[in-house]
């Protein structure tokens, strides 16, 4: 609104009188503490969530009322810095800007990590439910262990590392009861599971009929081997895809150093436990050919390109549904 009130004047106006003409004012002259508190309550009762700035104690109430209170550090009494949710440093109300951006990074990491999470995961008791099912042994519990140690932690920390996005202060505000499966993420959850599993069975079938010669159901340690390696593999792959769940990862302008480390360790952990005679052997591997490792990373790499042009669809159906 354009319009100014004073104190005496919210003294002679009800809460619901406020409650119905708070859009209208922009300027409050002359408030006390109490007159504070009931203009936040007021925004609050609209749906808005409401940011309180101050540094005396008479601003202390109102910042406990507002679902984000801002205190000062420097001019700041410590009544208000005790009451406020974020303590501005430098006493710079452009740092709350800096805030802003630094709580969407963090939010947009979270999601990322829970996305490649789950749906990691999900590809592992999908390959186990599906090959009980059929009758033969795809993994065994140890391998998944080393799956979620190896290839799931590792990246999964290392996304949470990753810089805020390019766009990211041109969002608007996310509502307050938006859950984190929303946007699709569930779906995309699902999706990415199903696919990776998809990669997964595939690469045990191949595996035994690069042993055996015959594609039928039945126990291959040649077949579990590669399962293995592919969804290890695959998990490490699609790691770099979540980079961003719109944007092509080719087209980030920063680089996540901590990702391509994890990666790497990930990547060389994984061959070493296939490779490595000892481990190979306490793990119940079998020693696989270069051309079964060449298909393996083959199936892995391919949740790249398909991820690609699954947010290339994305981007043209909302650029479409915008337009």
């Amino acid at each position: 609104g354009d319009e100014a009130v004073t104190g005496s004047q919210l003294n002679e106006m009800s809460d619901e009188e406020l409650f119905q003409n708070v859009e209208h004012y922009s300027v409050y002259a002359r408030v006390q503490p109490e007159h504070k508190v009931r203009i936040v309550k007021a925004w609050k009762a609209k749906g808005c969530i409401t940011a309180m700035t101050g540094d005396g104690v008479n601003d202390a109430p109102s910042i406990k009322s507002a679902d984000i209170g801002v205190g000062m550090g420097i001019t700041g009494t410590d009544v208000t810095k005790n009451v406020a949710d974020m303590v501005l440093a430098d006493d710079n109300f452009a740092t709350i800007v800096s805030a802003v951006g630094e709580g969407r990074r963090i939010y947009d990491n979270i999601r990322k990590s829970i996305q490649f999470l789950l749906s990691s995961n999900l590809a592992e008791v999908l390959s186990i439910f599906f090959s009980t099912l059929l009758g033969f042994t795809i993994l065994k519990p140890v391998h998944l262990l080393w799956i979620n140690l190896i290839t799931d932690c590792f990246p999964a920390l290392a996304l949470g590392t990753e810089q805020g996005e390019a766009d990211i202060m041109k969002r608007a505000p996310r509502k307050a009861d938006e859950g984190i499966f929303s946007g699709g993420l569930g779906f995309d959850v699902v999706f990415q599971g199903v696919l990776i599993t998809l990669f997964t069975m595939a690469a045990y079938f191949i595996g035994h009929f690069m042993e055996s010669g015959r594609f039928e159901i039945a126990e291959s340690p040649d077949g579990m081997t590669m399962a293995f390696l592919t969804l290890s593999m695959v998990e490490i792959f699609h790691s770099f895809n979540m980079r961003s769940r719109t944007k092509s990862v080719f087209s980030l302008h920063s680089h996540n150093k901590f990702l391509w480390g994890a990666m790497l360790i990930s990547f060389l952990c994984t061959t070493a436990v296939i490779y490595v005679p000892f481990l190979s052997s306490a793990f119940g591997f079998t020693h696989i050919s270069l051309a079964e490792y060449a298909v393996a990373m083959g199936l892995a790499v391919l949740i790249i390109p398909i991820m690609e042009l699954v947010k290339w669809i994305k981007r043209a159906w909302h650029k479409r549904a915008a337009g």
